[in-house]
């Protein structure tokens, strides 16, 4: 039984970059269910990368910060005559390389870059895509559980939230004219190779595994499960929203491990 609906619909996926990354697994899920996938990466050199990975799917180039490569992506839907029926904001880049700094010593040219790349991009995209939707398409973002305040993740933590912002006023515009819906997905700290890159993150994925109700961190795949949901039929009856897998992370601070850690190594 096809309970999630999604079989013989076709999906654009935005942001891949490697077999660890969300998106790859959220191509790879929706292609078990019997979906068509449509990808997206940055460049050239990367879809060259992925040659072995991709095996004969379709990756389409768009790097979003060059807004004519936006236009462009959205000419060769045209071209291919394709309708979808969801899309999935898997991008995010934020500089660190001038490693963990205080929020306040913020560069301009780094933060608006980021909120280029990992939010307004969301806004562009469903723009130039918006011809090509189905009426009651479904948009997906990925965001970030509540390691809002986490300091090495920086200024990122208020470009995601801009981020949710944005699904929201979205939800709200779009449903002028149809039925059109953007949620957001939350997730806490994931083995990504883009996490890799922040400053510290191993120490951070590792407490936030002891802060979930199971000690066990989420995975990318179970990530991916909620995307599914969102995109299909089956979450009609969700929009504007922001849908949390962290494994109970932001409810356990009180965790007797964590306060009285030496008691458990006792």
């Amino acid at each position: 039984m096809d309970f999630l609906g999604l079989k013989d619909k076709t999906f654009l996926v935005a942001g891949l970059a490697n077999r660890k990354s969300i998106a790859w697994y959220v191509g790879k899920s929706l292609e078990e269910c019997g979906a068509q996938v449509i990808y997206t990466v940055r460049s050239p050199g990367r879809r060259a990368s992925l040659e072995t990975l991709l095996e004969g799917r379709e990756a389409l180039i768009c790097d979003v910060e060059d807004e004519e490569q936006i236009r462009s992506l959205a000419q060769k839907i045209f071209e291919k005559n394709i309708s979808l029926d969801g899309f999935v904001h898997s991008i995010a880049f934020a500089n660190y390389s001038r490693g963990i700094q205080p929020f306040h010593e913020t560069v301009r040219e780094d933060f608006l870059q980021a909120m280029t790349i990992s939010c307004f991009s969301l806004v562009e995209l469903s723009r130039a895509l918006k011809p090509f939707f189905k009426k009651d398409a479904s948009v997906v973002a990925m965001g970030i559980s509540s390691q809002v305040t986490a300091e090495n993740y920086g200024y990122m933590s208020p470009v995601k939230a801009a981020l949710e912002s944005v699904v929201r006023f979205l939800a709200k515009s779009f449903s002028r004219e149809s039925e059109i819906r953007f949620n957001c997905v939350k997730a806490s700290p994931l083995k990504t190779s883009a996490s890799a890159g922040i400053p510290g993150y191993i120490e951070q994925y590792l407490y936030a595994e002891r802060m979930t109700l199971r000690k066990r961190a989420v995975t990318t795949q179970e990530v991916a499960n909620a995307v599914l949901f969102l995109l299909s039929p089956r979450s009609s009856g969700i929009n504007g929203q922001g849908i949390v897998v962290n494994a109970g992370m932001d409810m356990n601070y009180f965790d007797h491990s964590l306060v009285f850690p030496e008691s458990e190594s006792e």
